[in-house]
C-alpha cells in the first residue's frame, strides 16, 4: 500500500495551484482591498494654504498615494515648516486599493499568512472527506502537516512582532512583554496544577498513557527504560511554553481591546453590528468556559440534574464535538468583522487630526504628515495582531479533531455515530513477515512501505488521541485564555484613558 497515494499528489497539485494563483488573486488582498476607506496626509501646499504661508519657491508638493515608507524614513527637516496645530485640516479619503497595500509593513507577512491558512483549511476540509468515504485508517493523514505549517507560521510571526517591540528602547514594550510573560508562568502554573475535575484537559490520563505506552514499546525493542521524563518536569515545561505564548499574545489582546472600543463608537446607531460586536468579543469566554467542567460538561451534558428525568440536552461525545464547532463559529464571527475592525484603525487619523485642533501652539508639516500617514502604514501590522492568534486557535482545533480522533457525526446523535464507523470499519494493521529474498523490485518496494506502515502504527501505539487530547485541548484552551485575558486588560487601560 501506498504510504501517501492520493493525499500526497492530492496537497502536491493544491500547493503549485496555490503557488501559481497568488500573484494573481490574494484572499488577504480581497479582504482589505476595497472594502476600508483611508485618510490620505495633507500636502505642503494644502498646509502652507491654510496656515497663510507663501509658498515661496517650493511648487510641488509631497506624494500622498504610494510614497508612506520613503515618507516616513526621511529624517530631513529641512523642507519642513511649522504650522499651528489648530489649523482647519479636511482630510481626504480614499478608497484602499490593493496596489495601496504593497509598501505597507508586514504586508508580505499578512499576505502569505491567510493565503495559506486558506490553503491548508481547504485540504484539510477535503482531507476530511476523503477519510470519511474512504476506510483507509492506517494512511497517515497529510492534512495533520498543512496544520503543523499554519501553527508555525503563526508563531514565527508573532514572535518577529514581538522583537520589534523588544528593540524599542523607549515606550515600555519590553517591560510590558516581560511582565506578561512571568505573569502568564505564574498562572500556567497554577492552571496545571488544577485537577480534571474542573478543568477537563485530560492532561494527566493522556500522559499517563504516552509514559506506560512508552515504556511498553522500548520494552518490546530490547531497551529497558523507566519511561520519559516525569510528569512534574513535564508540566513545568509545559508552563514556560505557555508563558512564551502568553507573552506573543499580548500585544495582539491590547490591539483587539482597542479595536473593539473604537468600533463600539462607529457602530452606536447600528444595533445589529453592537451584537456582533459584543458576540466577537464574547465568544471567546464561552470557549474558556466549555473547558470548566462544573460549568461546560456537568450542566448541558445534565450529570448533576436533579429536577428532571429528561435527560442532558446533549451526550458527553456530542459535547467535545460542539465544544469545537464553537471554535469554528468563533473564527468565522471575527473574520467577518476583519474589514469593521481595520476601519476602526484607520479612522485614527481622523481622530488625531481633531484632538490636534484642540491644542495651542504650532507642529512641523512632516510631523503632521507622518502622524497621519503613519496610521495606514501600520495597517497590515494591525490585520496581522487581529487575524494571527484566530488562525492559531483554528488550527490547534483542526489538530484536536484529527489526532484527538473525534468524530463529526457525534454531533448527529450516537445512532448515527454507530451506523457510520459500523459503514467505515477497516481491518486493522497486520506486522510485515519476515524479510526473504525478493524476487523482484516491486516486492521489495511493496516490502519496505508494509515495514514503515508497520512502525507508524507502533508510534501510534506511543502517541494515542487520549495523549493528544490531553495536550492540544490544554494548547488550544491556553491561547484562547491568554489572549482574551490580555484583551481584557486593554479594555480596562483604555477605558481609563477614555475617562481620564
Amino acid at each position: 500500500m501506498a504510504i501517501l497515494g492520493f493525499q500526497f499528489v492530492f496537497s502536491l497539485v493544491m500547493f503549485s495551484f496555490f503557488q501559481k494563483l497568488s500573484p494573481f488573486y490574494s484572499f488577504g488582498r480581497w479582504l482589505l482591498s476595497k472594502r476600508i476607506v483611508r485618510y490620505l496626509h495633507p500636502t505642503d501646499e494644502e498646509l502652507r494654504s491654510l496656515a497663510g504661508i507663501s509658498l515661496g519657491g517650493g511648487g510641488k508638493g509631497r506624494g500622498r498615494r504610494n510614497e508612506y515608507k520613503k515618507m516616513l524614513n526621511s529624517k530631513s527637516k529641512s523642507d519642513s515648516f511649522n504650522v499651528p496645530r489648530n489649523v482647519p485640516i479636511q482630510l481626504e479619503s480614499a478608497q484602499v486599493d490593493a496596489i495601496d497595500l504593497l509598501p505597507l509593513h508586514f504586508y508580505t507577512d499578512y499576505q502569505w499568512l491567510v493565503d495559506f491558512s486558506l490553503g491548508a483549511a481547504i485540504v484539510y476540509f477535503l482531507t476530511e472527506i476523503y477519510f470519511a468515504l474512504s476506510p483507509h485508517r492506517i494512511e497517515f493523514n497529510v492534512s495533520i502537516l498543512w496544520c503543523l505549517l499554519t501553527i508555525g507560521f503563526c508563531l514565527k510571526v508573532l514572535w518577529s512582532q514581538m522583537l520589534l517591540y523588544f528593540k524599542v528602547e523607549e515606550g515600555g514594550e519590553r517591560t510590558l512583554c516581560l511582565t506578561f510573560g512571568f505573569f502568564y508562568l505564574v498562572v500556567a502554573m497554577g492552571i496545571l496544577v488544577v485537577g480534571n475535575d474542573v478543568l477537563e484537559f485530560g492532561l494527566e490520563e493522556g500522559y499517563d498513557n504516552f509514559s506506560g505506552n512508552a515504556v511498553k514499546f522500548l520494552k518490546h525493542q530490547g531497551v529497558e527504560s523507566h519511561g520519559p521524563i516525569s510528569l512534574l518536569t513535564f508540566k513545568i515545561v509545559l508552563a514556560f511554553i505557555c508563558s512564551f505564548i502568553g507573552a506573543f499574545l499580548t500585544f495582539p489582546g491590547l490591539r483587539l481591546a482597542k479595536l473593539h472600543l473604537d468600533s463600539l463608537k462607529y457602530a452606536k446607531e447600528n444595533l445589529l453590528k453592537q451584537l456582533a460586536l459584543y458576540a466577537n468579543l464574547l465568544l471567546p469566554l464561552l470557549i474558556i468556559l466549555s473547558w470548566v467542567k462544573p460549568i461546560g460538561r456537568d450542566i448541558v451534558c445534565g450529570h448533576n440534574w436533579t429536577f428532571t428525568n429528561r435527560g442532558a440536552v446533549i451526550n458527553d461525545n456530542a459535547f467535545d464535538n460542539v465544544r469545537l464547532l464553537i471554535i469554528l463559529l468563533f473564527f468565522v464571527v471575527r473574520l467577518l468583522l476583519l474589514p469593521t475592525h481595520m476601519q476602526s484603525h484607520l479612522n485614527l487619523a481622523h481622530e488625531k487630526v481633531e484632538q490636534l485642533k484642540k491644542e495651542s501652539g504650532k507642529i512641523g508639516s512632516l510631523e503632521l504628515q507622518k502622524m497621519v500617514a503613519r496610521v495606514f502604514y501600520y495597517l497590515c501590522v494591525v490585520a496581522v495582531q487581529y487575524m494571527t492568534p484566530a488562525i492559531l486557535i483554528l488550527f490547534l482545533t483542526f489538530l484536536l479533531k484529527t489526532l484527538g480522533n473525534y468524530s463529526w457525526t457525534a454531533v448527529l446523535g450516537e445512532s448515527v455515530t454507530a451506523m457510520w464507523s459500523s459503514k467505515n470499519a477497516s481491518p486493522g494493521l497486520v506486522a510485515p513477515p519476515a524479510s526473504t529474498n525478493a524476487t523482484t523490485n516491486m516486492e521489495s518496494i511493496v516490502e519496505t512501505a508494509a515495514r514503515f506502515t508497520w512502525a507508524l502504527d507502533g508510534m501510534r501505539n506511543i502517541f494515542t488521541p487520549l495523549w493528544y487530547r490531553g495536550l492540544l485541548s490544554l494548547l488550544s484552551w491556553w491561547v484562547c485564555f491568554s489572549w482574551f485575558i490580555s484583551t481584557l486588560f486593554g479594555l480596562m487601560y483604555y477605558s481609563q484613558i477614555e475617562k481620564a
